[in-house]
């Protein structure tokens, strides 16, 4: 071989070989992202009286723990007294939490998961398998509330189905065709906390 070729090839086969000893190992995975639980901890609805939150302050283990929230709306925070959480949501009420301690530490980082939401809830009585109270987070359709209550029996009226709400501190009822909805011939409807849904008998 000349050596004009052989200088030509040389580097070539070099990086080759090279190529050849790489590691082979497969990339690492990524970062394990928050668990289903902890994501939905940290976001749904507004925060109410029974509810147990978290929190967690960085480096301050003196300001972390769990607190319930009182009949008051309440939780009772070191440095800061009662502080107001009934309304929030989770992530406001980090920011409530981090613009007290502002004041008495540097630049706190506060988080608040939400561990138990007892204050939202939905109430499904009547012609249903399992009925009883069921803990709600965000919007809830009819649907869903029917399912988590087992059910209807077969004795249900089931376009005859009633929800009460309080709307401006009076109670209404409206009535839910929850047979047509779940066949589409109606829209669903949503329920809010504190709902009752009441499933009454069938006389046909």
């Amino acid at each position: 071989m000349r050596p004009s070729r052989l200088r030509f090839v040389l580097p070539v086969l070099l990086a080759v070989l090279a190529a050849c000893h790489a590691d082979t190992r497969p990339a690492p995975p990524p970062p394990t992202p928050a668990s289903a639980t902890e994501a939905a901890a940290t976001s749904g609805g507004n925060l109410g009286p029974g509810d147990v939150v978290e929190v967690r302050v960085f480096q301050e283990p003196e300001h972390s723990g769990t607190w319930r929230v009182s009949p008051e709306g309440t939780i009772d925070y070191p440095l800061c007294g009662k502080v107001a959480l009934s309304g929030l949501t989770a992530s406001a009420a980090a920011d409530a939490l981090r613009d007290c301690l502002a004041r008495y530490l540097r630049r706190p980082q506060v988080s608040v998961l939400v561990r138990e939401y007892n204050s939202q809830k939905i109430f499904v009585f009547g012609e249903v398998q399992k009925p009883g109270t069921f803990p709600v987070t965000g919007e809830v359709s009819i649907i869903q509330a029917i399912t988590l209550a087992g059910g209807f029996t077969k004795l249900a009226a089931k376009n005859n189905t009633l929800v009460t709400r309080v709307v401006d501190g009076q109670e209404r009822k409206i009535r839910v065709p929850v047979e047509d909805i779940g066949v589409g011939r109606e829209r669903n409807f949503l329920l809010q906390a504190g709902d009752i849904v009441f499933v009454p008998e069938s006389f046909f």
